[in-house]
């Protein structure tokens, strides 16, 4: 098992994250979906138990594609299937990832604080354990200047070279950006990766590891890239905006679906 914890540094306030995360999480997975593969939404629903409440969501991401080749070798395509649940008490997140195939062999969790005013100097934001801090790897992200994939880059999603208009903010071109923007906030996401098959879990591990980075990166520069769009909208457009989103999803990953299929298998020969 890798224990990673993920440090995203954000110019904005807390409060503002919130509906830009869910902004942003809503338009990924739009662009994700598409020609029988994609985000299927299940369930999004409020959910409550003792000292906690919030929104529950279960989703299946159906991107059999984009799993790695030497993965795609020993599971069938058919099982390429990864289940999301989510549990959004903001501004503590808990969200598990698994694999009916394999079921105990592999799992993803992550737990993430989100804080106010922290520019990642928080040694222990979600309180683990000893023994889990001994293992830990902390692994600071900076939206504006770590790399990206290249066949993933944007100009207009380049905080070097984004301005809010309505936020006032940005582009983030200082490479000290991270120690004077303000307001400020930090995403600490403390990622734990177990993928158990014998002569592929490191291997796995690593590439899941490297897999996450590269998604909280350019999910980030996203965010904040898209800030006059969600700026200013409530709780309430969020919601109604998931709503219509859902829909989309459901006829987008339907659309071409057999075209799809059939490249797919080619590529895969």
């Amino acid at each position: 098992m890798l224990i990673k914890e993920y440090r995203i540094v954000n110019p904005c306030s807390e409060k503002e994250y919130q509906i830009g995360q869910l902004y942003a999480t809503a338009l990924a997975s739009q662009e994700q979906t598409g020609g029988g593969e994609g985000v299927e939404i299940v369930k999004n629903e409020p959910y409550e138990k003792p000292g906690e409440k919030g929104q529950y969501t279960y989703k299946i991401f159906h991107l059999a594609s984009r799993v790695p080749f030497f993965v795609r070798a020993v599971i069938p395509e058919s099982a390429l299937e990864i289940y999301e649940e989510a549990w959004n008490a903001y501004p503590y997140c808990k969200t598990v990832l698994t694999n009916g195939y394999m079921k105990d062999a592999f799992s993803i969790t992550y737990e993430t604080l989100h804080v106010d005013g922290s520019r990642g100097e928080l040694e222990n934001a979600l309180n683990i354990s000893k023994e889990d801090l001994a293992k830990r790897e902390v692994v600071p992200i900076d939206i504006a200047n770590d790399p990206i994939d290249a066949s993933e880059y944007k100009p207009d999603e380049d905080p070097k070279f984004c301005f809010s208009l309505k936020a006032n903010r940005g582009p983030l071109a200082d490479p000290d950006w991270r120690q004077k923007v303000d307001p400020v906030m930090t995403c600490y996401k403390l990622v734990y990766i177990e993928f158990k098959w014998f002569g592929l879990q490191g291997r796995v591990e690593s590439y899941l590891a490297g897999a996450i980075r590269g998604m909280f990166t350019k999910f980030h520069r996203q965010l904040f890239c898209w800030t006059d769009k969600w700026f200013g909208m409530t709780m309430d457009d969020i919601r109604n905006l998931e709503k219509q989103m859902k829909e989309d999803l459901d006829v987008r990953r339907t659309q071409g679906q057999d075209e799809s299929s059939g490249s797919s298998s080619v590529q895969d020969k």
